[in-house]
């Protein structure tokens, strides 16, 4: 069975649950209001414009509901608790939303019915989706637990912690593909022959075995020793979860994954919550959208200036490394000259002679990035998040800074808070300074940070404080 039929399962019993619950909510209001002006009988009064065009489209409304939520986002991922939480949030906004297009337009026999009424939908389409997504919920975890999904886990550690942590994964039906020894020093508590090597062959056994995730679960690192230790498991571009201790409060804003008596602190995933990252990505698709549409005139007119300028082509296409380490193709208005790295890759700086004269106006007022909302709509980048950089750069800096590889777990932006504090980098040296506000935004990523950057972004572009 695969995750996106599970998904697909919850989507469809949503939809007849939604259904149901309207015309269970259409019949009993037809009784309770006694007359509904023309309707003499129940059929007439399901056949009412409101209520038969809720039949058709309410199901639908509350599937976008859900999206937003975040619901269907893992499906492999639900708690009974988090479950109960996100449906009772959505029903309540989902039912204030029917009133006020829906109901609230019709004159009921008495205002104080209207109570009733709002009560009453909110409390069948609670109890009867709830009830259904648990049967649901339930039935699948019973399916982890036996194995048909089971995540394979590669723990690094082969202490006592690395034991019990093995032994909990495997009751919840998680496959621990083996063990790594960290330090000699370390003491051996699980199978020997589980043992797949020491950290130094990580390499060869990440290939080797299909590892979906990394647990470090182990007391032979001291604090500095654990911190280069886990900035080193960036690489692998593989969630990664450490056994929760004071150790770990060198890494802040970790998500706490309390596993009964196993704690994992997860250091890669990022604090959007799942309907955040929904609202975030449709805002990204739809703005792009608007842009591409709203400013083709400006896109035109920088294209015949870009072509007068000098010659060459009028997008400039450069690979750069994106969400999860995958390359994509970036696009933006030519500001330089053609062959302008030829000797090889190179920052641009103050007074650049690869510079056009018309390609230094654009750099000023960040018009040459303006190709790249066609990126976001792809879904390659985000309006905000942290710039996407070229391996051959991406390599220089993680070698002093290895914790880099934390922005591979979020979309690239278009603008970004390093862009917005500090602007462009000439230099390896001051791309390491830009990365501080760039992993500042990272441990601090809402919504509304992503909006004050780009209405500072806005005032940067018109100002003509680009560079």
């Amino acid at each position: 069975m695969s995750y996106n039929r599970e998904t697909w399962r919850y989507i469809v019993t949503d939809f007849l649950t939604a259904a149901l619950v309207w015309l269970a909510f259409n019949v009993l209001r037809y009784y309770q209001q006694v007359i509904f002006r023309d309707a003499s009988t129940l059929g007439e009064f399901l056949l009412y414009p409101s209520v038969w065009f809720g039949q058709i489209f309410i199901p639908f409304y509350w599937l976008v509901i859900y999206y937003f939520s975040g619901y269907y986002n893992k499906p492999l991922a639900k708690s009974r608790l988090s479950e109960f939480w996100v449906t009772l949030i959505s029903s309540v906004i989902g039912v204030f939303g029917i009133f006020m297009f829906l109901i609230l337009n019709e004159l009921p026999i008495r205002y104080q019915i209207y109570y009733y009424f709002f009560f009453e939908l909110l409390g069948l389409h609670f109890i009867v989706t709830y009830l259904t997504r648990l049967r649901l919920t339930i039935h699948l975890l019973r399916r982890i637990r036996q194995g048909d999904f089971a995540i394979h886990v590669l723990i690094l550690g082969t202490g006592e912690k690395a034991l019990s942590l093995s032994q909990y994964l495997e009751k919840i039906g998680t496959k621990v593909v083996g063990f790594v020894r960290i330090s000699k020093e370390e003491d051996n508590q699980v199978n020997s022959e589980k043992i797949l090597g020491s950290y130094t062959d990580l390499p060869v056994l990440m290939k080797q075995y299909s590892v979906e995730e990394l647990n470090v679960a182990t007391d032979a690192l001291g604090e500095a020793a654990l911190s280069q230790f886990l900035y080193s498991l960036y690489l692998y571009k593989k969630p990664i979860k450490v056994w929760m201790d004071k150790k770990t409060i060198l890494f802040s804003k970790v998500r706490l994954k309390t596993i009964s008596s196993v704690p994992l602190a997860e250091i890669t995933e990022n604090n959007f919550s799942e309907a955040e990252k929904n609202i975030k990505a449709f805002a990204d698709r739809f703005v792009s959208c608007l842009v591409l549409i709203l400013l083709s005139p400006l896109f035109a007119y920088i294209a015949w200036r870009v072509r007068k300028d000098s010659p060459g082509p009028i997008i400039y296409r450069q690979e750069r490394i994106g969400f999860h380490g995958r390359p994509f193709m970036i696009y933006k208005f030519r500001t330089m000259y053609v062959g302008a790295e030829d000797a090889g890759p190179e920052l641009s700086h103050e007074n650049d002679s690869r510079i056009t004269p018309f390609g230094a106006v654009m750099r000023k007022y960040r018009l040459d990035e303006l190709p790249q909302f066609w990126n976001v709509l792809k879904g390659d980048m985000s309006l905000v998040g942290p710039r996407p950089e070229r391996k051959y750069f991406i390599d220089q800096i993680v070698q002093r800074a290895p914790y880099y590889y934390l922005l591979h777990n979020v979309k690239p932006g278009i603008t970004s808070l390093g862009m917005v504090k500090y602007g462009y980098a000439s230099t390896v040296d001051q791309m390491l300074e830009r990365l501080e506000y760039d992993i500042i935004y990272y441990e601090n990523m809402s919504l509304a940070l992503d909006i004050t950057i780009l209405v500072y972004t806005i005032k940067t572009v018109v100002t003509g404080k680009g560079i």
